[in-house]
């Protein structure tokens, strides 16, 4: 593009109002669509946004639309709806999913849109709100080299590190896996600090030991924030979220044929906390629902 691209954007929540603001900082004409939470929109509308009324509209007044939405239900029905991104872009329009989504349903939606002249990307995120705020997200992208290229200066603008994972769909792919380790370890972290309450050990016991090893990462510490610092802000990724991912890794990985024991188990884990009426809590969390299973509070 010889120009700065007109820019789309749905979904701007947790991650996707600072990825907006960012972009707008960065000079680029945006449009964005109204979300049931009225405070981002009306901040980015304050900026200097344009707010569209359908994805249709918003897909008519962009070149390039980002996608920042929960789940595959809801880009498909964005891009499939009567009012969707189908019915309003133009031929060359390309479309960035940076949603966690499932990869089965990105190459089918890449082949509709296809169809009709419109490019499909799969670039989901990396970090958490606060990198959104600094604009210096992870992005793993899905896409050929050349259309890659083309989009560097505008995902720059949001993202610190971007990954070229290969075609299309290789993105939601390396995501899903890259939940899964970070998920296992949070529904492990969950179970030994409720064994060390339920077998008289210290919790800053743990913290401590894990600190001084090979085993300290960034997962362990957000668990900690909230286990022992009771920082609601440790990790604001919804259990249900969590549970949604893990079902798309365990069909994907279903679907290759693939055996798996702990994968399984990982969903199950989640499963059993939204079925429990945890879902709306964050995923450190989850050390709190096998917490009361077993008759442990870790209020402080």
């Amino acid at each position: 593009m010889s120009t700065k691209p007109r820019v789309g954007f749905i979904g701007v929540g947790l991650m996707g109002h600072d990825m907006a603001k960012n972009i707008l900082k960065s000079g680029y004409e945006l449009t964005i669509m109204g979300h049931k939470n009225r405070k981002p929109v009306a901040d980015l509308v304050k900026r200097g946004a344009t707010e569209a009324k359908t994805a249709a509209a918003l897909a008519k007044a962009s070149d390039v639309i980002f996608l920042c939405v929960s789940s595959s239900a809801q880009v498909e029905e964005l891009v499939r709806g009567k009012s969707g991104i189908a019915a309003g872009a133009a031929k060359g329009t390309i479309v960035v999913d940076t949603s966690t989504s499932d990869p089965t349903s990105t190459l089918e939606l890449a082949a509709e849109l296809k169809a009709i002249g419109v490019k499909l990307i799969d670039a989901p995120l990396g970090r958490t709100p606060k990198e959104a705020e600094e604009g210096r997200l992870n992005t793993f992208v899905g896409s050929d080299a050349k259309t890659l290229k083309e989009l560097r200066p505008l995902i720059e603008t949001w993202a610190e590190n971007i990954i070229h994972v290969g075609p299309l769909g290789n993105g939601h792919k390396i995501k899903l896996i890259n939940n899964f380790i970070a998920m296992s370890y949070s529904a492990v972290w969950a179970e030994a600090y409720t064994a060390c309450t339920k077998t008289g050990v210290d919790q800053q016991t743990l913290y401590d030991v894990v600190k001084a090893g090979g085993m300290y990462c960034g997962n362990f510490e957000n668990m900690s924030k909230w286990v022992i610092g009771r920082d609601p802000k440790a990790h604001e990724f919804a259990i249900r979220n969590c549970l949604k991912d893990q079902r798309y890794f365990n069909n994907m990985i279903e679907a290759s044929g693939m055996a798996a024991i702990v994968a399984p188990a990982v969903k199950q884990s989640y499963a059993m906390a939204v079925a429990k009426g945890d879902g709306e809590r964050h995923m450190p969390m989850m050390s709190d629902v096998v917490g009361e299973l077993n008759g442990i509070k870790f209020d402080k």
